[in-house]
């Protein structure tokens, strides 16, 4: 795949799909489910997706996530008014025009709390993360300003793309340990996204990309 996964002419994943904006999306006062992500290339997905296939079949008792929608959580909102959610905008434009391009891989897994009793498994990163730490702690902030602060914040940051879910408390040691010598192919982070989620009773949630900014090209020398 060489030195750097490149993206292909087709989309990254299903949050580059971009709509005119919240009031788009949303009946008038209607709070919306929203968190700030980046989208790794589709190569780089793909290559993590032919690893986790055959562990996927051998264990349905989880939930296993869309590839479609993989992506690496920087903040996630929870509802948020209208008003608030066009405050985000140029915030998290302003956010975004701080920080420099920077790499990433897809390195090893996890879970949440506890492999031995997992709520969520997911794959870690290797690569900047305190680039990836400063970028999501910018987000946060400017989240915070447009009245929108993270549930969850003052906790600490752990960038991770889920992998499953699981219903009830469940032992994933085993498919911690198959993921555990996995290096994925080096990406550069470039763009952040805000995103919309709609929770469905049964399906995967449903994304809608609200905007969607670049960040500065990479550092040279």
């Amino acid at each position: 795949m060489g030195d750097e996964a490149h993206l292909a002419s087709s989309r990254r994943t299903g949050l580059d799909r971009p709509t005119p904006g919240p009031a788009s999306t949303a009946a008038p006062g209607e709070p919306m489910r929203l968190f700030v992500a980046i989208a790794p290339p589709a190569a780089v997905l793909d290559d993590l997706d032919v690893l986790t296939a055959p562990l996927r079949t051998g264990r349905q008792d989880l939930r296993w996530t869309s590839r479609e929608a993989w992506h690496v959580t920087l903040a996630f909102l929870g509802q948020v008014d209208e008003v608030a959610a066009a405050r985000l905008l140029p915030r998290l434009e302003r956010a975004a025009r701080r920080h420099h391009a920077f790499r990433l891989a897809f390195s090893g897994a996890g879970a949440f709390p506890a492999a031995t009793r997992a709520n969520v498994l997911w794959s870690g990163l290797s690569g900047d993360r305190g680039a990836l730490a400063r970028l999501a702690e910018s987000v946060a902030a400017g989240a915070s300003r447009a009245g929108a602060p993270p549930p969850d914040k003052g906790r600490r940051f752990q960038p991770h793309l889920t992998l499953a879910r699981c219903r009830m408390p469940a032992d994933v040691t085993g498919l911690v340990a198959a993921l555990a010598g996995y290096q994925g192919p080096p990406w550069t982070a470039d763009r952040i996204h805000l995103v919309r989620s709609h929770l469905g009773a049964k399906e995967h949630p449903r994304y809608a990309t609200l905007g969607s900014w670049p960040l500065c090209p990479p550092r040279t020398g």
